[in-house]
Parts: C-alpha cells; sequence; structure tokens
C-alpha cells in the first residue's frame, strides 16, 4: 500500500479520465515514480482496436503527464494551481499495451519556475520501454466557479 496520498487528492483528474492509479515513489517537484492497472474493461478498448485491443499511444503520454502534474502539485510552492500539459516532445512507442497490464510511469522534472515545468517520462510494462516523451507543464490558476465580476 502506497504511502502517497491518492492521485484524486492531488491532481484534478477523475474517472474516466485518470489514468494513474497509485504514486510509489515522490520527490515533490522533482521526480515520481507510479503505475496505471489496466483492468481490460476501459471503454477505449472496445473500440481501438476490435479483436485486438490496444492502449491507444496519447493515453500513453497522457498517464505519464498526470504523475508529471502529480509531482510537480505535490510541492506547496503550486498549491492552488492547474498543471497544464503544455506540451510534448520527442514521443517514441517502443511495444504495445495490452488490457490487464501494469503500466509502469517515471518522471523526472528537469526545469521548473513559476510559470512552467519541463521534464522527461517513461512508461514500461514488465521492464520493457513502451513509450518515453519530453514534457511541457504549464501552471494556471485553480477555478473556483466564481463569478470574478
Amino acid at each position: 500500500m502506497s504511502t502517497f496520498p491518492l492521485p484524486q487528492e492531488v491532481i484534478p483528474h477523475r474517472d474516466p479520465f485518470l489514468f494513474l492509479t497509485e504514486v510509489t515513489a515522490l520527490e515533490a517537484g522533482v521526480s515520481a515514480t507510479g503505475f496505471w492497472q489496466l483492468t481490460g474493461h476501459e471503454d477505449f478498448f472496445a473500440g481501438h482496436f476490435p479483436g485486438l485491443p490496444t492502449l491507444p499511444g496519447v493515453l500513453q503520454c497522457e498517464s505519464i503527464a498526470q504523475l508529471g502534474a502529480y509531482a510537480l502539485l505535490s510541492n506547496p510552492d503550486f498549491a492552488g494551481k492547474l498543471a497544464l500539459f503544455g506540451g510534448i516532445d520527442k514521443v517514441r512507442f517502443r511495444r504495445q499495451v495490452l488490457p490487464g497490464d501494469r503500466l509502469e510511469l517515471a518522471v523526472n522534472l528537469d526545469r521548473v519556475s513559476a510559470r512552467a515545468g519541463r521534464g522527461s517520462g517513461t512508461a514500461t510494462v514488465n521492464g520493457e520501454k513502451a513509450c518515453q516523451c519530453d514534457l511541457l507543464f504549464v501552471f494556471a490558476p485553480v477555478a473556483t466557479g466564481e463569478d470574478s465580476a
């Protein structure tokens, strides 16, 4: 059992768009590891692809980004902020990810300022690299839902 807060206690993502099951290591604002346990019952498998269900690559990138946002937002300096996906570079997909796989995630943040953060991440299955990418995050204030006028 993890000693870290649940992802939904740190990042704003919720089902059906939460792709981070648990965080297993954290250095707030610097790095994190975690995983996404695929059950095989996720709706996207039905259409991607019938007869050969495969995790879409963009969702692999999103799961890495969610872990990156968790690492950033765990730093008290970013309380009350959102870490939005600002860009992605150098994406490579190395293997298929299938229903029931456990996607192991790792993120290292190498440049973080008051306005943005950069880093790189990987996703592996059984020690075999599935995806790697460089990420850019931009910070925005959390919307309160109140009318500011």
